[in-house]
């Protein structure tokens, strides 16, 4: 799986071979000491793989699931008449489709796979950023793209990244790209990140959006044994990030996915809560209604984690 594609979560590999993260986690790491492999926070790359960004075939294949809840939540922000920026990715291509029933949306991109997306929506207007075509995924990149994003303002920019920290915030491992999502950030009001929580604690080469201008992340939820992402999560409420975090796709019994409009969570495990001057807690996970209406008529349920 991982020379086909590049890159496999550990998820996803459990869930094909029908057994447990744990065990999953045992073989990788023999197969990591063969040199067969290399291990990353949430799965296993080819050998050498960190430092070379995987292309869209590749990426299109990991965490769907994921993807597609992150999708649904974040779709739930956007409402009637906005404008906003989207960047490239295959989770940001998730969220176009469903933006595609937001009458009067004003969509501003340098994705073709977004613009796509959006290709035969009569009611969303889609706006192209020039520049140079990148190949491996789709995206307009280099000066051309961020002189045309000049003087541009709207309400939100979503975008998504190779990593995500509390130190450095949002990454990515080219150079192109980076400096193209630094323009679309400069643009928009508010940033909301979209990062599945393979992506948490991990750091690559080049910084996009610092964590001080993240308003909002919208991920999944981590497995309850992935220590590492609940930290990270923690950190980055710490320094006020607003976090959404969409419970798993899939039944834990049968494996069968969540009906349309319907995404089931579990509390998830967090570090201690931090204490204020005040004497109060620090950033809390919360319950509240999911963002916007979605197709059965039921709210999901996701966590919040505010600075108080």
């Amino acid at each position: 799986m991982v020379r086909a594609n590049g890159a496999v979560s550990l998820r996803e590999l459990a869930r094909v071979v029908q057994t447990s993260e744990v065990t999953v986690r045992r073989d990788v790491r023999a197969l990591e000491a063969e040199g067969l492999l290399d291990r990353r926070h949430g799965g296993a790359v080819l050998p050498g793989g960190f430092t070379r960004e995987s292309g869209f075939p590749q990426k299109s294949h990991l965490s769907t699931a994921e993807k597609t809840a992150i999708a649904d939540l974040a779709a739930g922000l956007v409402g009637e008449g906005e404008a906003i920026v989207v960047g490239a990715g295959t989770t940001t291509q998730e969220l176009a489709r469903r933006l595609a029933r937001v009458p009067g949306l004003t969509v501003v991109t340098n994705s073709l796979l977004v613009a796509q997306a959006l290709a035969h929506a009569n009611r969303v207007e889609v706006v192209m950023t020039g520049g140079t075509l990148r190949g491996s995924n789709y995206a307009l990149v280099g000066s051309g793209a961020e002189q045309s994003l000049q003087g541009l303002r709207v309400s939100r920019a979503f975008l998504s990244g190779s990593g995500l920290t509390a130190e450095r915030g949002l990454s990515t491992s080219n150079m192109l790209s980076a400096s193209v999502d630094r323009a679309l950030v400069q643009a928009a009001a508010e940033v909301v990140v979209l990062a599945d929580h393979t992506k948490l604690g991990s750091d690559t080469m080049f910084q996009t959006v610092p964590t001080e201008l993240i308003t909002r992340l919208v991920t999944d939820e981590p497995p309850l044994h992935d220590e590492r992402a609940a930290a990270e999560l923690q950190a980055l409420a710490d320094q006020g990030v607003e976090i959404t975090v969409a419970g798993p796709q899939a039944d834990a019994a049968g494996g069968e996915s969540a009906p349309t409009g319907r995404q089931p969570r579990r509390e998830m495990p967090l570090p201690g809560q931090r204490r204020t001057q005040n004497g109060g807690l620090g950033p809390q996970l919360r319950s509240t209604p999911a963002l916007g209406d979605q197709g059965s008529g039921e709210r999901a349920r996701v966590a919040d984690l505010r600075r108080r």
